[in-house]
């Protein structure tokens, strides 16, 4: 983002009233160079990067503070399960128009959330586009040296741990659609608008980043389903997986769903946009992994075990029975 002293174009000008205030580092220079600047001194920069485009991560008539709160959290729980905490971002933003009634709360939403999480933006670019909608957040994160928790590393014997709860969000995208759930929660205005909150805005875990850093030997955010998603860390550490399906954490609402048969579990392990953490945690220090989650006020379950092989994770019934997923997670292709 640039703004010249000579010439002030439109791109220019909405960056000013709208981006410039929330540039409040150091680093950004006020948004008048062509790059930010982050020190790092004794530590490692971890760096994630999420578009949302509209019609596939939101939905048209969704609100703009809610579309930047999600562009945000959605790269914040990355920096999270990285065991990092946030150092800034830079934003990306594609628009049909400039549109003050949609600018004005996307901009508010965002600097509020990037002081609330203390995540200042230090640069970016705006751009007109004829297409979708398109959002997109590089965030970078600060990890003492070597510190970066991977996706590797997960040993048999660990504990396999999950936060908050699972399925919320693909519920709320279905209650969003006017599908079968909203059907269900005809009555229940209470527990559809919670659900589309869930999707709407996620509640990234970054209060249990230390204890990810020093307790998960292997730890990832639950983004595209938490089925898929612990294929994919097994794969990278090497190792399988035995989760036990009914530990695994589900709201009332999706719970309430699930016992009406209106949803399969499926659906709630395999829909994606959940934003929880997802870790491995060797058995000698799950207590002490589980105590300070609680101290930080984030609610953890443990769902199981890693295993050896290489075989894909198993999931199982309260009998103890393998159940078949024709499904693991969301796909973009």
């Amino acid at each position: 983002m640039t703004q010249s002293d000579k010439q002030v174009s439109g791109e220019d000008s909405l960056i000013a009233r709208y981006f410039k205030p929330l540039a409040t580092d150091p680093g950004a220079f006020n948004l008048d160079d062509d790059a930010g600047a982050l020190k790092a001194a004794g530590e490692e920069i971890v760096v994630t990067t999420d578009a949302i485009v509209e019609g596939v991560h939101f939905l048209a008539g969704d609100p703009p503070d809610t579309l930047a709160r999600k562009a945000l959290r959605v790269n914040l729980s990355d920096i999270a399960a990285k065991g990092a905490v946030p150092a800034g971002f830079v934003l990306t933003v594609a628009l049909r128009a400039v549109e003050e009634a949609w600018l004005k709360p996307f901009a508010a939403a965002l600097g509020e959330d990037a002081a609330h999480y203390g995540c200042p933006l230090l640069g970016g670019d705006t751009v007109s586009t004829p297409g979708p909608l398109m959002i997109s957040i590089t965030a970078f994160g600060r990890v003492p040296d070597g510190c970066m928790v991977h996706r590797s590393g997960a040993k048999a014997g660990d504990r396999v741990f999950v936060t908050g709860t699972i399925g919320d969000a693909a519920l709320g995208l279905d209650v969003l659609r006017g599908g079968p759930v909203a059907a269900a929660l005809a009555e229940d205005a209470a527990a559809r608008d919670w659900l589309a909150s869930r999707y709407r805005i996620p509640q990234p875990r970054n209060a249990l980043a230390l204890a990810v850093r020093e307790h998960a030997s292997a730890a990832m955010d639950v983004s595209d389903g938490l089925a898929g998603d612990l294929a994919k860390l097994c794969a990278a550490s090497g190792v399988s997986a035995e989760i036990e399906l009914p530990r695994i954490p589900h709201s009332r609402a999706a719970a309430s769903l699930l016992a009406q048969g209106v949803v399969g579990v499926e659906a709630l392990i395999a829909g994606g946009d959940d934003y929880e953490i997802l870790c491995a945690v060797p058995q000698d220090r799950a207590d002490a992994f589980a105590l300070a989650a609680q101290g930080a006020g984030v609610a953890v379950a443990a769902i199981g075990r890693i295993v050896s092989g290489r075989v894909g994770p198993r999931f199982l019934d309260g009998q103890g029975r393998e159940q078949t997923l024709e499904r693991l997670s969301y796909s973009h292709f």
